[in-house]
Formats: C-alpha cells, sequence, structure tokens
C-alpha cells in the first residue's frame, strides 16, 4: 500500500482522507464537526459571535481537540502504520498567537499542553471584517490599492491576516508583545503534526497581505506597516513541497504512525482545493457554481489585478493561481426562476429556446451587493430586455454570469484552455454550453466531494517523491465520463462582440 493523509481543517469541520496511490482511490474519510462533537466551545457552525457582527472568531484549542478526534477514527479505519506522508489545508486567512509551543507528551492530551499557551484565547477567521480601519491604514503606507495588490497579491481585505494582527497590535499592545508565535490555522495545524512550529507557505502566506507575491517572501514594508517586531514573531516561508519533519513522537506512540511518516507544510483551503480539482498546469481552470460563484485559474507568471477584486496566491504546484468570487451566483439563477415561476426544466427548455447572444439583450443580475466587479447597492439593471420575456431573461442572467467571469479574469494574462466546473448548477448542460461558448474552450464536468482534503492527500504523496503532479492526479481528479462540452464556434465569435457590449454596459451602472 502507498498511503498518504490529507486533512482539511475548514470552518465547521476537520475531515481526513487517506488515498492510496498504488490503487488510485481514496481509501478513507472521516470528519468532526466542531460545534456538534464539541459544544463546550459555545460555537455556532464553528464560530464565535459578538454583540458585534462584525466580530467572528474561533477557539484554537478546539480545532486542536479535533485532530485527536478525528486521528481515533482514521487509527480505526486504516493501518495508520503504513501511512508515508501527511498535510493538510486550514480555512485561509484565520491566526492563531501563541506565548509558547510545548515539548509534547504522549502520556497527556494536546488540548492540556496547550491550555495554556495562547497568548490569545481565541482566533480571528475569515468571517471577521472588523478590521476596515487597519486595512486603510495598511494600504495608505504602502502607496495606495493598486501598490499594495502588485506588492502582495492583493488589495487589503478585512479577512486577510495582516490586518487582523494589526489591529490586535493596536488593541492589545502587552497581549502582542507577549506573542512569540503567529501561526495561520494551517501552519498550526502542521505544527501540531511535527511537534514544532513550523512554516508558512505561499499559498496561505499570501492570503495575509504580508507576502511579497513575486519573491515569495515577506514583504519588508507591509510588515513595517503592520505592527511592531512582525517579522520575529512569524515562521519562515516555507514552499508547499516543504517536509517539516518527520511526524512528531507524540503520534507515533499515541496512534501508531511509522515514526518515517513525513509531516508536509499544510496550505490554505483555497490553493489545497486547486490541486484537489487536478489544476496543476497553467490555463486550466475551475469554476464553482454555487450561491456564489468561484473562479480558480493556475497561472504561470504572476500578474495581479489592476482593479484589486481578484487575488492572487501561491499555487501547490509551484506557480500561481487565482481566486475570483462572483457573489450572485445561484443566488442570482434562482431568483430569475422564481420570479418566473419556472422549475429548472423550465429554465433549462428557455435557455434551449433562445438564441445565443440573445439578440442583444442585457443584465446585470446584482440582487445582492456584488464582490466583483465591486457593486455596495444592489439592482437588476436590464438592456434591451423586456422583462415581461421569461425565456431572454433566463439566458440574460446565464449569459452576464459567463461574460462577467471572462470579462474581469482577462488580467491572468491567460486564456483558459480547460474548463473544470463543479457545483450544483454544473448539472446543468445548457448553462454549461453558454460557459463553453463565452469562454471558447471545452469544459468538463468534475463531482468534487472534498477538494480541499484530496488536495491535501496529494500534496502529502507529491512531496514525499511519489510521482509528478500529472502522474499523481491521474484517476483522483478525472472529470466525469462523457461530460464534456465543446464551444460552438459560431456562438463564441458572437460572445466576443457581445463581451465588449457587456463591459461598457457594467462600467455605466457601477
Amino acid at each position: 500500500m502507498s498511503l498518504y493523509l490529507g486533512l482539511d481543517s475548514s470552518t465547521q469541520s476537520l475531515s481526513a482522507m487517506v488515498i492510496d496511490t498504488a490503487t488510485r482511490a481514496i481509501v478513507f474519510e472521516a470528519s468532526v464537526n466542531f460545534s456538534e462533537a464539541f459544544p463546550e466551545y459555545g460555537t455556532q457552525s464553528g464560530t464565535l459571535r459578538s454583540d458585534d457582527p462584525a466580530v467572528v472568531h474561533a477557539p484554537p484549542l478546539m480545532w486542536v481537540e479535533a485532530l485527536e478526534a478525528v486521528l481515533l477514527q482514521v487509527k480505526d479505519g486504516v493501518d495508520v502504520s503504513q501511512i508515508k506522508a501527511v498535510s493538510g489545508s486550514g480555512q485561509q486567512h484565520g491566526s492563531v498567537y501563541l506565548k509558547s509551543f510545548p515539548e509534547l507528551d504522549a502520556s497527556q492530551s494536546l488540548k492540556s499542553q496547550l491550555a495554556g499557551c495562547f497568548s490569545r484565547e481565541t482566533s480571528p477567521i475569515w468571517m471577521d471584517s472588523s478590521t476596515s480601519k487597519q486595512c486603510e491604514e495598511i494600504r495608505e503606507a504602502l502607496g495606495g490599492m493598486q501598490a499594495t495588490t502588485e506588492a502582495t497579491g492583493s488589495n487589503t481585505f478585512e479577512r486577510f491576516t495582516g490586518p487582523q494582527i494589526r489591529k490586535f497590535y493596536q488593541e492589545e499592545p502587552e497581549a502582542y508583545a507577549e506573542t512569540k508565535h503567529i501561526a495561520l490555522v494551517s501552519s498550526f495545524m502542521a505544527s501540531l503534526l511535527t511537534g514544532k512550529p513550523v512554516g508558512i507557505d505561499p499559498g496561505d502566506g499570501a492570503g495575509m497581505n504580508l507576502m511579497d507575491i513575486q519573491a515569495k517572501q515577506w514583504h519588508a514594508s507591509a510588515l513595517e506597516a503592520t505592527a511592531e517586531d512582525l517579522g520575529s514573531k512569524l515562521p519562515p516561508l516555507s514552499p508547499s513541497h516543504t517536509v517539516a519533519g518527520n511526524i512528531a513522537s507524540y503520534f507515533v506512540e499515541k496512534y501508531g504512525f511509522d515514526p518515517g511518516c513525513k509531516s508536509i507544510v499544510w496550505t490554505g483551503d483555497n490553493p489545497s482545493s486547486v490541486i484537489g480539482l487536478g489544476l496543476v498546469a497553467p490555463g486550466m481552470t475551475a469554476i464553482s457554481l454555487g450561491t456564489s460563484d468561484t473562479l480558480f485559474g493556475s497561472m504561470g507568471k504572476c500578474a495581479t489585478d489592476p482593479n484589486g477584486e481578484g487575488h492572487v496566491f501561491g499555487s501547490p504546484a509551484g506557480d500561481y493561481m487565482t481566486l475570483i468570487c462572483f457573489k450572485n451566483g445561484s443566488l442570482a439563477r434562482e431568483a430569475i426562476l422564481n420570479q418566473y415561476g419556472l422549475g429548472w426544466e423550465g429554465f433549462s427548455k428557455s435557455l434551449d429556446e433562445t438564441p445565443a447572444g440573445n439578440h442583444g439583450a442585457l443584465m446585470l443580475p446584482w440582487f445582492e451587493p456584488e464582490i466583483v466587479p465591486h457593486v455596495l447597492t444592489p439592482g437588476v439593471h436590464r438592456q434591451n430586455l423586456d422583462e415581461s420575456d421569461a425565456a431572454a431573461n433566463c439566458r440574460a442572467v446565464v449569459e452576464a454570469q459567463m461574460m462577467s467571469m471572462k470579462l474581469h479574469s482577462e488580467w491572468m494574462g491567460e486564456a483558459p484552455t480547460k474548463i473544470f466546473v463543479t457545483g450544483g448548477a454544473s448539472a446543468n448542460e445548457q448553462i454549461l454550453q453558454v460557459m463553453a461558448d463565452v469562454f471558447d474552450c471545452p469544459v468538463h464536468r468534475f463531482e468534487s466531494t472534498n477538494s480541499a482534503a484530496l488536495g491535501a492527500a496529494l500534496r502529502a504523496a507529491h512531496a514525499a517523491g511519489a510521482g509528478e503532479w500529472s502522474d499523481l492526479i491521474h484517476g483522483f481528479t478525472d472529470p466525469v465520463a462523457g461530460s464534456e462540452i465543446l464551444p460552438k464556434h459560431e456562438h463564441a465569435a458572437i460572445y466576443r462582440d457581445k463581451v465588449k457590449a457587456y463591459q461598457v454596459f457594467e462600467q455605466a451602472m457601477r
């Protein structure tokens, strides 16, 4: 057997996946829901809420307990001694603050050994939006939005770790002063497995507004703009394939891991999902059609969004990846479906009955404030589109979403060569045909259950020398057989012109 363990510490749960690279199979999966398993922490869906809705934290000690709980399930499910390497992913942007890191003793629980080690008992996570002031201060210090984006890969965002650290430094200076180690969720969990503080990889480090996106090293000016003496509190940045060491003896003695099992640096959940979706070469793109639509793309060379709306992270495959989130995804599709009293069958029929280009009709389906483009005031805007025409409005919302994705990803400089699509709406062939036509490239449906954990397991295998990326992903990230949808090139020509008209309309209404 060639077993590798991937872990994913998400917002609500800690999941485990064991793969066998010899048989190309997922041999075991387990998950621990934080709020259900540990109600004593008082979390809601894994989060701690306060009177201020902008403040959202989580207790890191809960994650420690969850690691023990999920490893017990792994021990019961597979021969743990056969696991050659372990890696993982963590919810991006969350930060952990430690006064010290203990020498792990297998005669005691992890919880009892970590309980007194935190200089900050709770961790701000990606849902926290309380740092607008700090975002503005860091952005101004770095020379504005475009300069910040070019330097760190993203504009400053409230959920990013740098602004969160700055807020802690400003509001709790004594606790900040006694902090020796600042970790991300990913590097904290990897440190537990290794038995010592380990580095942050460029995939997760890029989500901090602290990393030089080109050099993949800490950005001196960003550190200085964030907090005093910050560089001494952060671990080094380490490539995603870094072997942090052998797994700590604690896990050998308590769970039966082989002493030679390698502990690999972790990454963020989004970079890990890029691997779990098989996006290991430039030009490979995945689109998740969920409540919000998300575009993940792989880039050979680093390019940043001049509008500061998209994000660039280091890719665990070695190059770069982008993440662009469009809030009005299924939210908008379902709003149109409900407005006209259609089921999905009727929605699909409407797409079949209307022509590519929709006779020039345009819609901006901003039912909620939009992330990309940045639109604070919601509203549905129509041009050359009769609101009473149900079929035309169905096509208009889908065309708008696909043209927006194409338009707002062009800054990457690499047109997609192949798109893997997942999420609930990926079952709709008519929607995927519009996607293929607008992007003028093949679309493949991908059934993803836990791409972050799968990506973590594949990363463990890659770092341990089990094979090159192109070989490792085979059998694990293959698209659904027979799901390929090819573009109709006569339609692609129509959309090349229509994207320009959409851009003019969008700019006029923002």
